[in-house]
C-alpha cells in the first residue's frame, strides 16, 4: 500500500491537534460548529466577484454564493454542493475549494446551501440542488454565465447530490448538463466495502461517522436504498461525462470506484482519478500538501475543458 503522504499527515495531525472529535461523537450543533471552524479557511484566493444571493426553492428560499473571477468574459457554469454528510457545511466552509476552481477554470461556481439533514431529511437537500440546477442555468447570463456550459460538483454528499442531481435531470428531462465532478462521492449505503475495512477509523473521516451521516440523512431503510440517494443503485447510462476523484486512504474509496466502474460500463464516458496517498477531503488542503494541490489543478482543467 502507497504510505499516506507526508504533509498530508502533518496537516491530519495538526487537525487532531486541534481537539476535533470523530464527527458522531458530537452533537449535530457541535458538529456544524466545529466544521465550520475547522474548515474554513483563514486566508482566502481573491476572487473578483463574489456574491451572495439566494432563490426561492421548493421549501423556501435556498442561499446560494457566486464565485466569478472574470466578469466581462462569459464563462462556463458549475454548481457546487459541499460535504458534510449532508449534515454539516457551509458556503464558508467550501468556500476555499470554490474560490480555486473559479480561478483555476476560469468559470463561475455557484455554491449551493442546501437544507441539512436530520432536520430535512432525504429528499430535502437533493431537492433543493435540483432546483439550483435550474436556477443557475436559468439566471447564468446576469452573472457572466453560459447556459449553455452547465456543470454539476461536489464533495462527499455534495458528490452524491451532483450525482443524484444528474441522474434526476435525465430521468425527468430536465436541464441540459455538460458534465458532472464528483470529488470522494458517497454513492452507496453499504459499509462493509473493503476500504472502510482498511480506513474505517480515519484518518478525518470513519466508518461511525458515514453511518451517522446515513442515518441523519434517511428516515429509513426505504430512503436508503432509492437510487437518488444510494445513487450507485442507480441506471448509469445517457449521463453526462464524469470526472470521479477517489482518495487511497479514504473509506469512501471503493464506493467511488464502482461508481466510476458503473458509469463505463454503462457507455456514459468517464475519467477516474485515483490519488492513493490522500485522504477523505484532501482537496480543502490544498494550501499545505502539493498532491492536493496538484489534484485541484487536474479537476480544473477538467471542468474547464467540459
Amino acid at each position: 500500500m502507497t504510505a499516506l503522504d507526508p504533509e498530508l499527515a502533518d496537516a491530519v495531525a495538526a487537525i487532531e491537534a486541534a481537539g476535533v472529535p470523530e464527527w458522531h461523537r458530537l452533537s449535530v450543533a457541535s458538529a456544524r460548529r466545529v466544521e465550520d471552524d475547522v474548515f474554513t479557511p483563514d486566508e482566502r484566493r481573491d476572487v473578483a466577484l463574489v456574491r451572495d444571493l439566494s432563490f426561492s426553492g421548493p421549501d423556501g428560499d435556498v442561499p446560494v454564493r457566486v464565485y466569478h473571477d472574470d466578469p466581462a468574459r462569459p464563462a462556463p457554469v458549475v454548481v457546487f454542493y459541499h460535504g458534510g454528510g449532508w449534515t454539516l457545511g457551509t458556503l464558508d466552509s467550501v468556500g476555499g475549494v470554490c474560490r480555486e476552481l473559479a480561478a483555476r477554470a476560469g468559470c463561475v461556481v455557484v455554491s449551493v446551501d442546501y437544507r441539512l439533514a436530520p432536520e430535512h431529511p432525504f429528499p430535502a437537500a437533493l431537492d433543493d440542488a435540483y432546483a439550483a440546477l435550474a436556477w443557475a442555468t436559468e439566471t447564468a447570463g446576469a452573472f457572466g454565465g453560459d447556459p449553455e456550459r452547465v456543470s454539476v460538483a461536489g464533495t462527499s454528499a455534495g458528490g452524491n447530490l451532483a450525482a443524484a442531481v444528474a441522474l434526476r435531470a435525465r430521468d425527468f428531462d430536465g436541464p441540459d448538463i455538460a458534465a458532472q465532478h464528483l470529488l470522494y462521492p458517497m454513492t452507496d449505503r453499504d459499509t462493509s466495502r473493503q476500504s472502510y475495512d482498511e480506513h474505517g477509523d480515519g484518518p478525518l473521516l470513519t466508518r461511525a461517522d458515514v453511518e451517522w451521516f446515513w442515518d441523519n440523512y434517511c428516515r429509513s431503510p426505504v430512503d436508503a436504498a432509492n437510487p437518488y440517494a444510494s445513487v450507485l443503485r442507480a441506471d448509469h447510462a445517457d449521463l453526462p461525462p464524469a470526472t470521479v476523484v477517489t482518495a487511497g486512504y479514504d473509506p469512501l474509496r471503493d464506493e467511488g470506484r464502482a461508481y466510476a466502474d458503473s458509469l463505463a460500463d454503462a457507455g456514459t464516458p468517464v475519467e477516474h482519478l485515483q490519488y492513493p496517498s490522500m485522504a477523505h477531503g484532501f482537496l480543502s488542503l490544498a494550501d499545505d500538501v502539493a498532491v492536493a494541490d496538484d489534484a485541484l489543478d487536474a479537476v480544473a482543467a477538467r471542468v474547464e475543458s467540459a
